[in-house]
């Protein structure tokens, strides 16, 4: 049995998770490679990587190129004598880097590959009302997300989950699988499966201003799952106007109302207590939300301090 040195490469809360996974069932992390600092923030103070914290606080040597081919970075990286590197939500490497181990480089996906290869595996699972998605280990390659399989783990998505929790469940499904496969290497038991291309396949785009915005033309389900795929973050958003004076909201959580009416796409009705968007095939109750400048709050409490007019639309 072959003794794993590793290194670990990856950015987010998802990665520590299956970092600390690592760690706390004794394999011996050598080295964690993260993204640089960035200025955060309205005071433009530099933030660390969640992996780069969980590095610091468990003493762990930490590398942090800009550049993955500079000369000083590679002699770096091969004199912490790794013999296998784990990827999970960082970035493209280069040949030079993932061909580096004797063991190779694997990376975890949050999804069923090869459906949602891509940036943002989470999100688009639920936008498209999967009803199930998953995990995937694979030796990385010259693409994205298109290498050798070795293990996938399934689960269901329930119809009011939204991107917070499933990422939070599949970090605990993720750091499942990353053991098992770390047991297959350690082992010499691995085999691979190679990914099947298809037409069909399904992309996980990375998020951006337009593909977030909610089109009240669409369906209520489809408006629906795009406001629980990007909540609770980046958030799903729109306009509503009223009285000569418009807003961009972000929408975190809604309720579908199947109900035929004759009001306008995207009239916005409001009671005391309610706010509710007209749509092709009924109503979204908005549960909670975001102006401008204020907290997210739920919808009760907005209307509490704000009265919309009868001419009041989400666009």
């Amino acid at each position: 049995m072959e003794k794993l040195r590793i290194i670990f490469m990856g950015t987010p809360e998802f990665a520590v998770g299956i970092l600390d996974t690592i760690i706390k069932n004794n394999y011996e992390v050598v080295g964690v490679i993260t993204a640089a600092d960035k200025p955060a923030g309205r005071g433009q103070k530099l933030k660390y990587s969640a992996v780069k914290e969980y590095a610091l606080e468990n003493n762990i040597t930490l590398l942090q190129p800009t550049n993955l081919k500079d000369e000083s970075f590679l002699e770096e990286l091969k004199s912490l004598n790794a013999n296998l590197q784990i990827v999970v939500a960082f970035r493209m490497l280069p040949k030079v880097v993932w061909e580096m181990p004797a063991l190779g480089t694997f990376n975890l996906h949050a999804s069923l590959l090869p459906n949602y290869r891509g940036a943002a595996p989470i999100n688009w699972a639920i936008i498209n009302g999967e009803t199930k998605t998953g995990v995937t280990t694979f030796f990385i390659d010259d693409k994205i997300d298109t290498g050798a399989m070795i293990l996938s783990a399934e689960t269901e998505i329930s119809a009011t989950e939204n991107a917070g929790h499933l990422h939070d469940r599949l970090m605990v499904l993720g750091s499942g699988t990353v053991i098992e496969t770390l047991q297959l290497i350690e082992s010499g038991n691995v085999t691979t499966t190679i990914q099947n291309d298809s037409a069909e396949i399904k992309t996980a785009y990375k998020l951006n201003k337009e593909n977030c915005k909610i089109d009240w033309t669409k369906s209520v389900s489809e408006i629906n799952n795009l406001i629980r795929g990007l909540s609770p973050y980046p958030a799903a958003w729109c306009f509503f106007s009223d009285k000569n004076e418009e807003w961009n909201v972000k929408i975190y959580e809604t309720k579908i109302i199947s109900e035929q009416h004759e009001h306008p796409i995207g009239t916005l009705l409001c009671t005391k207590k309610e706010m509710k968007v007209a749509i092709t095939d009924g109503y979204l109750q908005i549960l909670s939300l975001q102006f401008p400048g204020k907290k997210k709050m739920n919808t009760y409490e907005l209307l509490n301090g704000v009265v919309f007019s009868e001419s009041a639309k989400a666009y």
